[in-house]
């Protein structure tokens, strides 16, 4: 068994962990690596060398902070292969996946070192004749970065990119759940020799995490999770008063319009749904059907459903994989009784199979309705309810009545009907013919009540807000807040 140690101020601790959190394959149930548990003295220890690293990064010019992270994006290109075998371990994921996200991450690290260069102020005009208003950006400082368990390579990336670039310094703490690999990730931080205490990677309890978030040196916290964690974030950032930047839940509507291609349609929402067994936050939910073509959709769902396979992705990749803990599985399954005990059919999965692993089936429901809880809470597994609509203004209606405003997907070829849903959708993107795909270059934020994030990806320690609107033949993404 590997002997894992925590990364903190740029390099691995030589002193053993007094206790350890043990990490399992999901794939088969069982434990097959015990990472250390950092102690709140660790985690101190980090902050102030973060503090202390930082007072230097900030005064580089900006372009040698870009070179900076483009080393590191070259070192984790190097090592991809041994991030992506530790990723798939952890995750289920298949191999060429969990190496695509690393490659992702690469690709991630590089766009945001083009900043470097488009990092601005503002001139403002005075009241008086003599006088010029300047204003500049400045960093926020130590940023803590709360990873989950989904994407743990890219959303890492996602996290410390901008805050390197914009003259922070980190401290990162991975899932328990999938850590492995942000220890493989450690490897190439220390290979491409950025300044020491710059960034630290460590694994903790949540008693621990507590401690390191709420340290007077932290001034943001970045978390992507559950609406239950982004709460507790929120106290967090009471303590010293740190900015917060979240992402929380997701509840994706789809609307398919009749002028669609129901076989393309029922094809890429198979493969969204079961991407990853769901565990995507703009994964597609819900799913709302014309009258007119429901049957034909339903039937065409419901053999891709019970045709799709799920097995240990790492002798059969082009399976779907596990879901990532046996809680989510109880948790998921006791949805499905539940919204089944309030009148939802199950077209297919609906079962816990034997054997080894968190594995759970492609599960389709009908005859859902919207005050269902299935309908309205986050499943965040391979579920999905579907339900019909008779007019357009119905299913923009349905579409927005959720608190979970991330990503929707309306399906049409009809322009007037993709122009007045990127008006009117209350999300934050809209895709139109193709599923969430989360270009760099975007701005991926949520609106409404736990999907909004206090910033956004490109200007995640700028403490700056933008609406932008992106067109194309193939996509139409609309990122708006509210007042």
């Amino acid at each position: 068994m590997t002997d894992y140690r925590n990364f903190i101020g740029g390099r691995f601790t030589e002193k053993p962990a007094l206790s350890t959190i043990d990490v399992y394959n999901p794939a088969t149930g069982k434990v097959f690596a015990a990472v250390p548990a950092a102690d709140d003295a660790d985690v101190l220890m980090a902050v102030d060398l973060a503090t202390k690293a930082q007072k230097s990064w900030r005064k580089l010019p900006a372009i040698e902070r870009g070179n900076a992270l483009r080393r590191l994006a070259d070192a984790i290109e190097r090592r991809a292969g041994e991030i992506g075998a530790a990723l798939a371990r952890e995750s289920g994921k298949s191999l060429s996946d969990a190496t695509s996200e690393a490659i992702y991450g690469v690709e991630l690290m590089r766009y945001h070192a083009e900043w470097a260069r488009r990092i601005e102020g503002e001139v403002i005009e005075s009241d008086t004749p003599d006088e010029t208003l300047m204003l500049k950006r400045e960093p926020i400082g130590v940023v803590a970065c709360l990873i989950p368990f989904n994407f743990p390579i890219y959303t890492l990336v996602r996290k410390i990119a901008p805050a390197l670039i914009t003259g922070n310094a980190v401290v990162v703490r991975p899932s328990n759940t999938t850590p492995t690999s942000a220890f493989a990730f450690a490897e190439a931080v220390l290979e491409a020799g950025l300044p020491e205490g710059l960034i630290s990677i460590m694994t903790m309890t949540h008693d621990t995490a507590r401690v390191m978030c709420t340290a007077p040196a932290v001034g943001m916290i970045t978390l992507t999770g559950s609406v239950a964690a982004g709460q507790i974030v929120l106290d967090y950032c009471k303590t010293n008063i740190a900015k917060p930047s979240l992402e929380l839940g997701g509840k994706t509507p789809v609307i398919v319009e009749p002028d669609a291609d129901l076989d393309v349609v029922a094809r890429m929402v198979l493969n969204a749904k079961t991407a990853h067994c769901g565990q995507v936050c703009t994964s597609v939910e819900r799913l709302y059907v014309h009258r007119s073509t429901h049957d034909a959709v339903l039937e065409k769902l419901r053999a891709g459903f019970s045709a799709r396979s799920f097995a240990d992705r790492s002798a059969n990749p082009d399976s779907m994989g596990p879901l990532a803990n046996l809680a989510a599985r109880e948790r998921i399954h006791a949805m499905v009784e539940r919204a089944v005990a309030e009148g939802a059919i199950v077209q297919a999965g609906g079962t816990i199979p034997d054997g080894d692993g968190y594995f759970y089936p492609p599960t389709l429901l009908s005859a859902c309705r919207h005050d269902m809880e299935i309908v309205r809470e986050e499943v965040f597994g391979p579920v999905l309810a579907v339900i019909p609509y008779d007019t357009f203004d119905e299913a923009l209606a349905l579409a927005s009545d959720h608190q979970f405003g991330l990503a929707s997907v309306l399906f049409t070829e009809n322009y007037r009907k993709a122009m007045r849903a990127a008006s009117e959708i209350e999300a934050g993107e809209l895709y139109i013919n193709r599923f969430p795909a989360d270009p760099y270059q975007g701005y991926h934020a949520g609106w409404k009540n736990p999907a909004s994030a206090a910033t956004t990806a490109n200007t995640a320690c700028w403490n700056l807000r933008k609406r932008a609107s992106s067109f194309s033949n193939i996509d139409l993404q609309n990122h708006r807040r509210p007042p």
